[in-house]
């Protein structure tokens, strides 16, 4: 059964480890999809990847849930992509509830994955430029 996730994945942390570890529990192998740097730039705004596409995708496909990791530019490529797949399984943070999901038409069944508090990419480079910790 294929699962598949999509995302910017730009500076790992436990809630992206927890995410990619919940979906390959649903099913026999992990498909992730990784927005290019171009992509994350228009995404989060300047300063933003942290880390470049190619970094991320090696990072990515080092995580033992994670069978295969591509990298998508546009949301017609990620729509082509999930059309390519036709994942069983597409699981998306549960900030998606009640949105369009992008590529969703092409997958059995969308599953949410509720978002671990106080982990998230953003607020760790801002307190991270601030000097201080997070967690």
């Amino acid at each position: 059964m294929l699962v598949f996730v999509n995302g910017c994945f730009d500076v790992l942390h436990r809630g992206h480890f927890e995410l990619l570890k919940f979906a390959r529990g649903l099913g026999t192998r992990l498909v992730v999809a990784i927005d290019s740097d171009n992509r994350v730039n228009q995404l989060k705004g300047g300063g933003r990847p942290f880390f470049k596409q190619e970094d991320r995708k090696f990072a990515l496909a080092s995580v033992r849930w994670v069978d295969e990791v591509h990298v998508f530019d546009s949301e017609d490529s990620l729509r082509q992509l999930t059309l390519v797949l036709q994942p069983d399984i597409m699981v998306v943070g549960s900030d998606y509830c009640n949105k369009q999901v992008i590529g969703s038409e092409n997958a059995k069944e969308i599953r949410f994955f509720e978002r671990i508090p106080n982990y998230s990419t953003t607020q760790i480079l801002e307190a991270s430029s601030l000097g201080r910790k997070l967690l």
